[in-house]
């Protein structure tokens, strides 16, 4: 299931025309693109569910990287970021969200002018039903 929410989250945020101005979005931290770029930064899951499903809580940090010297310069990208996280649809090929919450946020200044802005959110997932 965590595959199949990370490859369907990055197809999710790939979607929207409010993240236009971001480069690129990937799966993993680009080997070279030009700021600002967003990727998942990491991504875990435990075990979670109810007596008749399966299930998985899945945690994932997205990391925006940015060129500029003020601190407060993305925060209308990362909002647009976590309200389109959040509205990711519940039901997705492979598994079914039963809640997304956003966790915790982190924001630092890079070298070179670079600012670099992690976003942590947690899915709770069942997996299909099968007949």
């Amino acid at each position: 299931m965590e595959n199949d929410l990370r490859a369907a989250l990055i197809a999710w945020l790939r979607a929207d025309p409010a993240l236009a101005a971001i480069n690129t979005i990937e799966e993993e931290a680009p080997l070279s693109a030009s700021p600002p770029w967003l990727g998942i930064a990491a991504s875990a899951s435990i075990d979670w569910g109810s007596k008749d499903r399966t299930g998985r809580e899945t945690r994932i940090a997205l990391e925006l990287e940015s060129r500029t010297d003020l601190a407060g310069a993305d925060k209308p990208l990362l909002g647009a970021i976590e309200k389109r996280v959040l509205a990711l649809p519940p039901f997705q090929a492979g598994f079914e969200i039963a809640s997304i919450r956003f966790l915790r946020s982190r924001s630092e200044a890079r070298d070179d002018n670079l600012r670099g802005a992690l976003l942590e959110f947690r899915f709770r997932l069942f997996a299909p039903v099968t007949e």
